[in-house]
């Protein structure tokens, strides 16, 4: 199937394309960027509109044969010099139809642009390099918009988390790889099988890119190696059961292992979302005050229900329950034929809690990535 771009990637081109022709004055039609998986970006560039002091045009979404709403939608960029006081700075601002954070526990501060982290630093790479081809010193100012954005947003769980006013500048790879299920799953039992032929019985899997850069990050080991499992940790239990794996470690944000902890074994969003329902519920064992209960139950995002819990003082109690419940729903799948252990982990908080086994897996995990 064919892989896709994501709105970061689009900005990032847009950003740099504009960059290129107001330092220049030379009209370009088409920009490469490099994504942080690795892959070169070809972008054609639209509705290019040149001014003595400014420059914006457009990447058309193009989100390969992934479902993806924004497929399609013009993402934009408008480079200008910046004012006297941030002279020497890239500034990155979002304009009509990116929306704004609200609400804590995101990607961004409450007040900014919901420009994601990766993208931001996607935009500044690629803007910076033009200004080093050119040897300009100064600073500019970077508005991404999308003119689509606003009527996007009601299709997007933006509303629920607290994103008004329009979609969000996302992704951490820079690609989009398509979310067929049963693509993804064939995926995953290859990844899978390369590994045991390879002599190994045991394997690390995480749901998705945050989950291996909190491995890379926090433990120096790169999950690359091993397998991502999207959203299907129950249909890759069984296949690494049959295939004879005697080991598997789980590491994820607490966003989508929570629902492991109430026995989901696919945490995509439309099969169920029972975050705060279930973190309440593990707060109530822990005899969490009722009103705080109330509030985590009132949440909006996993990591501002985090916080609460946070505030009451028995966070690692919490989590080390949660962490429990996880490793025995998975080895209840597993038919007590693999031993689990799991890591979870959040933005602010950085790990959380991990299983009693999962020590041992720095050994593995370390003799491995030495090899």
């Amino acid at each position: 199937m064919r892989y896709g771009f994501t709105t970061g990637s689009c900005a990032a081109a847009a950003a740099k394309a504009a960059a290129y022709m107001l330092l220049t004055g030379l009209k370009k039609t088409e920009i490469t960027i490099e994504t942080p998986k690795g892959i070169l970006y070809n972008a054609k560039l639209l509705d290019i509109m040149c001014g003595e002091n400014e420059v914006s045009c457009a990447v058309e979404k193009d989100g390969g044969d992934d479902p993806d709403i924004t497929t399609g939608t013009w993402i934009y960029a408008k480079v200008s010099y910046a004012e006297e006081n941030v002279k020497k700075e890239i500034v990155i601002e979002g304009g009509i139809g990116v929306g704004r954070v609200t609400k804590p526990g995101l990607d961004q501060p409450v007040g900014n642009a919901a420009i994601n982290r990766v993208p931001r630093e996607m935009i500044k790479k690629e803007v910076l390099e033009v200004c080093r081809l050119v040897d300009y010193k100064g600073g500019l100012r970077i508005e991404i918009s999308v003119p689509e954005g606003e009527k996007l947003c009601e299709r997007t769980f933006n509303p629920r988390l607290g994103i008004v006013g329009g979609i969000s500048i996302l992704g951490t790879s820079g690609i989009v790889e398509p979310m067929s299920s049963q693509a993804l799953i064939d995926t995953i039992r290859v990844e899978l099988r390369q590994r045991r032929i390879l002599g190994f019985d045991y394997v690390a899997v995480s749901p998705g890119n945050y989950g291996l850069e909190f491995m890379r990050k926090t433990y120096g080991y790169d999950l690359d190696k091993s397998v991502k499992c999207s959203n299907f940790i129950g249909a890759t239990i069984d296949m690494a059961v049959e295939m004879g794996f005697q080991k598997m470690l789980l590491t994820g944000h607490i966003g989508k292992l929570i629902k492991v902890a109430g026995g989901i074994m696919n945490t995509h969003s439309k099969e169920a979302d029972c975050r705060m329902e279930l973190l309440a519920a593990f707060s109530v064992k822990e005899q969490i005050e009722p009103l705080q209960i109330r509030r985590i139950l009132e949440c909006l995002t996993t990591e501002e229900a985090v916080s609460v819990i946070e505030e009451s003082g028995k966070l690692q109690q919490v989590m080390e329950q949660i962490a429990e419940r996880i490793c025995y729903y998975m080895e209840n799948r597993a038919g007590g034929k693999m031993k689990t252990d799991c890591i979870l982990f959040s933005n602010e908080y950085g790990e959380l809690a991990k299983s009693k086994g999962a020590e041992e897996w720095f050994i593995l995990l370390g003799q491995e990535q030495a090899q």
